[in-house]
């Protein structure tokens, strides 16, 4: 049950108010609470989101307090200053990004103090799938965090079973990976955030409850070969098909991956039911111990069922609900880049709901889905005023009315005069409005202070007193198939040496795009190339398949770590494509812009392009297709040391 004086304490705003960081019980940053009592989780939801504000005020003061010491506050905050002030602490504590805060990371990564950040030992640290310089992002994590994040998890089930009921007479499949991971020079790990959680304790010795009943065993969850992870959780989840009430993964576009493996595995899958025995290639012996547990026994009828859904040349559409048939609904993220796969999860799920219920990321777990049955377009995210810090830098459309870009207010002089330095005005939680757009920054428990989460969100309305938020973009990413994030930035790049490859052969690159193709499981890269030859008047002689595909790898070569990892190891990319297009066919990309209202004193060629109708203007101009013959060089990315 809640705890009492959990509730006691953040209902009364004014004793909330009252404490100082001294006094301060953690329960009031971090309530305890039975996650089987939902009634008590939504009162304890409620009374977060009413006392949103005294919340984020006391969570500042707590992580000030700490962290007053480190090495990178008093870089900024003299010894007299009131350290736990919030507006000194938005004047002198400068926004940053994470390039600014790579020195620090990089100190502890090669052994220094944690101390440097955070007065809590740093214990790990959370790869990000964003990069930097081609190597993911590393965010500090301490122990506690840990806890943070199972409060966060927590507060799900209460949401998700006012709206549906009877979660508790039954299972979720959810199939759920742990990625590669690295030992820093210092000895702490350096890992994606989710295989952090499920390598945890938190995640290992999670009590029982009702509705954190799970068909996939931890050691198939844990396995570290993803092939053999991925068929051990789908046969556990068909073996136990009656109890199933729930299935998804985290992302679409894995949940999609499962699918297309059973496609491709179902046979064999009902030959180990048939036979009642474990296929021999799967030799991780914690994952074959207990699949072997669940398979139990031969069952011809079950495999027969399967076989009949899955063969005989039938459509796949609506294949969850025919061999799950007590499912409620579909859980996996359908915002952001994983928007483009809604469609295709709408085929495959029979009419079933898909649920976003959580936003989170590397960084900090932000809010929850408090209408986790709405339409995937309507999704938006409650922030929860206990998680971090959170303030709100302003964005606004451009001139060209297309991209979102930084609002940066005002520069404010020092005292010398001469040394100006720009101020980045915020706006906090409560504060924001209705229908604007905002760059989401944190201050966090771990050790990152004023952080640009790089999230572009709009406002669209308010539970309590807490803001909702619908995920918009991630700034300046282009493309995005899994956890890659390709900005443009990056793809120029890669482009600059592909076109080292044509170059000599007298190939002039004059105009490209791309988009992210997510009609084939799983998606790619389709870069749209138009091509001339040097001295010629448009003509372009037949292409060499050898070079063109020299030209793919080049690309994907390029790419940053997180892309060649999602290429290599986790086959969740396919090979990038390169489509030749013919003359003139960037001329009428434009005509059809500016048809639709784009301004042509304005228009530039988009780099990445959305619109279904721009995509088959280009495709019918495809006179070539080449894909990459090879998977791109990856190795888990590695700490420099310190100089």
């Amino acid at each position: 049950m809640l705890c009492s004086r959990a509730i006691k304490n953040l209902n009364p705003k004014l004793e909330f108010v009252e404490h100082s960081p001294q006094k301060c019980p953690r329960m009031l940053l971090l309530p305890d609470y039975d996650p089987n009592d939902c009634e008590a989780g939504m009162r304890l939801l409620e009374d977060l989101t009413t006392n949103a504000d005294q919340i984020q005020k006391q969570v500042l003061k707590e992580i000030l307090h700490r962290n007053s010491h480190t090495e990178y506050l008093r870089g900024f905050l003299n010894d007299d200053d009131e350290y736990d002030d919030e507006e000194v602490f938005k004047n002198k504590v400068p926004v940053v990004n994470y390039e600014d805060t790579i020195p620090y990371i990089q100190r502890i990564a090669n052994g220094e103090p944690s101390q440097i950040i955070s007065a809590q030992p740093i214990t790990e640290f959370l790869t990000s799938s964003g990069t930097s310089g081609g190597q993911p992002k590393m965010m500090p994590s301490t122990a506690e965090d840990l806890d943070r994040k199972t409060f966060f998890y927590n507060m799900l089930l209460p949401v998700m079973n006012k709206y549906v009921d009877g979660l508790d007479q039954g299972k979720g499949m959810y199939l759920l990976f742990i990625k590669p991971e690295i030992c820093t020079p210092s000895g702490l790990m350096a890992r994606p955030v989710l295989t952090s959680y499920y390598k945890s304790k938190n995640f290992r010795n999670r009590p029982f409850n009702r509705f954190n009943v799970y068909t996939s065993p931890d050691e198939t969850i844990l396995c570290p070969d993803s092939k053999q992870s991925m068929y051990s959780q789908l046969l556990c989840g068909l073996v136990q098909r009656d109890e199933v009430l729930r299935v998804g993964a985290v992302f679409s576009s894995a949940f999609l991956r499962a699918i297309k493996f059973l496609e491709d595995h179902w046979k064999e899958l009902c030959t180990n039911i048939r036979s009642g025995h474990v296929s021999d290639w799967i030799t991780d012996p914690s994952c074959r111990k207990a699949v072997s547990i669940i398979l139990n026994e031969p069952n011809q009828e079950l495999a027969d069922l399967i076989e009949q859904e899955c063969g005989g040349g039938k459509s796949w559409e609506g294949i969850i609900k025919r061999i799950w048939p007590r499912t409620k609904y579909i859980e996996v993220i359908v915002t952001g880049s994983m928007a483009q796969y809604i469609p295709t999860l709408e085929f495959y799920s029979g009419g079933l709901p898909l649920v976003s219920t959580m936003y989170a990321s590397s960084e900090c777990y932000f809010g929850i889905n408090i209408k986790p049955l709405c339409k995937p377009c309507d999704v938006s995210y409650t922030l929860l005023p206990n998680m971090a810090y959170f303030e709100f830098l302003p964005v606004k459309k451009n001139n060209g009315g297309g991209e979102l870009s930084q609002d940066q207010v005002h520069s404010n002089g020092g005292s010398g005069g001469d040394d100006k330095e720009e101020i980045m005005e915020t706006v906090d939680l409560v504060n924001v409005k209705l229908g604007h757009y905002y760059e989401l920054v944190v201050t966090t428990f771990t050790g990152l202070y004023r952080y640009r989460v790089g999230d572009i969100l709009m406002v669209t309305g308010f539970h309590k007193n807490a803001p909702q938020f619908r995920f918009v973009h991630r700034r300046n990413v282009v493309l995005s198939i899994d956890t890659d994030k390709t900005n443009e930035e990056d793809l120029l790049k890669a482009l600059t040496q592909a076109k080292l490859v044509i170059e000599p052969l007298g190939f002039l690159l004059t105009e490209y795009t791309s988009y992210a193709d997510t009609s084939s499981i799983p998606g790619h890269y389709v870069l749209f190339w138009e091509l001339k030859m040097k001295g010629s008047n448009g003509l372009l002689p037949e292409l060499d398949t050898f070079i063109m595909e020299q030209c793919c790898s080049t690309m994907e070569e390029s790419l940053d770590s997180v892309y060649r990892r999602c290429r290599k190891k986790d086959n969740s990319i396919g090979p990038l494509e390169i489509r030749v297009v013919t003359h003139g066919t960037f001329d009428a990309l434009m005509d059809l812009c500016v048809s639709q209202g784009s301004s042509v004193n304005q228009y530039k060629t988009p780099r990445c392009i959305k619109s279904e109708e721009a995509i088959n203007l280009l495709n019918s101009k495809v006179v070539g297709r080449f894909f990459s013959q090879k998977t791109p060089f990856w190795e888990p990315f590695r700490i420099e040391t310190s100089k």
